[in-house]
């Protein structure tokens, strides 16, 4: 059986010094309950900088820019509706959003803005997602 190679695209947000990260809802098949970067899977034919605007207005309602490359993370999981092992690139991008007005969709339980040592301490608590944690370790 072939390997399913996935694309996940995330964008790192940084405003005034913190960043934001989402909570995981508390029913989700995966990482339930944890803090992750907003992001998501990219589409079949679907640019890359477009999945990561298309989600970000999705999770967080925010418009951003992508600045540069932060981080690439592979990610493997098990795909829940068809049980297939799936290898995922993750690019971490960096990005900018002119607002700090977040609107969460319903994959979320919350959202928070925290600084650098915050997610530090969140990372060795393990309460980041396993991508999440790797991106932030450069």
């Amino acid at each position: 059986m072939s390997t399913m190679w996935g694309l996940t695209v995330r964008g790192i947000c940084e405003h005034d010094g913190k960043f934001l990260l989402l909570k995981v809802r508390s029913k989700s098949a995966h990482d339930a309950g944890k803090w992750e970067i907003p992001g998501g899977k990219v589409k079949k034919c679907e640019f890359f900088d477009n999945a990561l605007k298309r989600e970000y207005l999705e999770e967080t309602g925010l418009e951003i820019d992508i600045v540069s490359l932060y981080n690439v993370v592979r990610n493997d999981y098990t795909a829940c509706k068809t049980s297939e092992e799936v290898k995922s690139i993750q690019l971490i991008m960096k990005v900018t959003c002119e607002s700090e007005d977040v609107k969460i969709s319903e994959e979320h339980d919350e959202f928070g803005w925290f600084s650098q040592e915050e997610v530090d301490a969140m990372i060795d608590e393990g309460l980041l997602t396993p991508p999440a944690a790797n991106a932030f370790k450069k």
